[in-house]
């Protein structure tokens, strides 16, 4: 975890570094999965991932965190987007990654919601980091 910088140059807030995957399918359909309860904007639909562990790298913990979430093994994925966003709760800095290639069939394994959406998303409230990664999906 590194600090974001304040607008006087003075370190603020831990970064909480996230890695994203943003699965998409051959016919551009993509997977939204829902916040649990018991964490910060519960019930928001987000892309599915999780916090970098200490000496982890980006693909690495995207490829543990979408086995743990998903179930699934990714097979192929590249970073494709960085964005930092300061929530109330965090600071996050997040790595998001195309995953166009994966093992398994996605399910829920902590109980959370998912659905394969085409844009525009038809399901809400979206978390607000997940708003750029639609514009940029829609810019392709």
């Amino acid at each position: 975890m590194s600090a974001a910088a304040g607008a006087d140059g003075a370190l603020a807030r831990p970064v909480t570094e996230v890695a994203v995957g943003v699965l998409v399918q051959p016919d551009g359909r993509y997977l939204l999965a829902q916040r649990p309860e018991g964490k910060p904007y519960a019930g928001y639909w987000e892309f599915p991932g999780g916090k970098l562990e200490a000496g982890e790298s980006v693909e690495v913990a995207l490829a543990r965190e979408l086995h743990e979430e998903l179930g699934i093994d990714v097979k192929a994925s590249h970073l494709w987007h960085t964005l930092e966003h300061d929530y109330p709760h965090a600071y996050v800095r997040l790595y998001f990654c195309k995953v166009t290639e994966w093992a398994g069939e996605p399910h829920g394994r902590e109980g959370q919601a998912f659905v394969w959406q085409s844009l525009p998303a038809t399901v809400e409230p979206l978390l607000p980091a997940t708003i750029p990664v639609l514009e940029w999906l829609a810019q392709e």
